[in-house]
């Protein structure tokens, strides 16, 4: 395998979040077994992440989201403020998901341990955020391989045969 970088700490949030994230041009993928209000910097503000994923869904990103635990209070009173995000993102929970994966453009991959969470991802002081370590890379069979997980997870490969269904909010009628 060639181009894989191992990222850690506060290089999750330069590396992934502040600088690929916002370059997409097709499409973004994340899967996380958490999700809360994460803030980051654009330009000289610190806005919430959704503000990011909004304007990116403006310029034609599709984007999906795969989570496992439903957010918080806060990461919905923001999720509330960008209206583009209720019509076009397009999102399911699945309680079975723990990975925490991010699919730029199928160009550029993120997997390791941080969730999509302010202590995990976000512009958290040095103090204050998680210990976290992930890869980033550009090779090909490994972002297939992460794109043939998430895919299979988002059209219910699994669905009908998970033993989880009682605890999932979806569902999603593939009996």
């Amino acid at each position: 395998m060639e181009n894989i970088e191992l990222i850690t700490d506060h290089e999750i949030y330069d590396k992934v979040i502040l600088e690929l994230v916002p370059k997409a041009r097709h499409f973004l993928w994340f899967g996380t077994a958490d999700i809360k209000d994460l803030y980051v910097n654009k330009g000289k503000r610190m806005v919430p992440f959704l503000e990011i994923l909004s304007d990116l869904i403006k310029n034609k990103v599709e984007i999906r989201l795969i989570f496992a635990k439903e957010p918080g209070e806060n990461f919905q009173k923001d999720f509330d403020k960008y209206p583009v995000l209720a019509k076009l993102l397009e999102q399911f929970n699945c309680p079975r998901v723990h990975f925490k994966t991010i699919i730029i453009d199928g160009k550029y991959a993120y997997t390791g341990s941080a969730n999509l969470t302010g202590a995990g991802m976000g512009a958290k002081s040095i103090n204050r955020r998680n210990f976290e370590a992930g890869i980033l890379t550009t090779d090909a069979v490994f972002i297939e391989k992460l794109m043939k997980q998430y895919d299979d997870i988002w059209i219910g490969k699994h669905c009908k045969s998970c033993e989880r269904k009682d605890y999932c909010a979806e569902w999603r009628g593939l009996k």
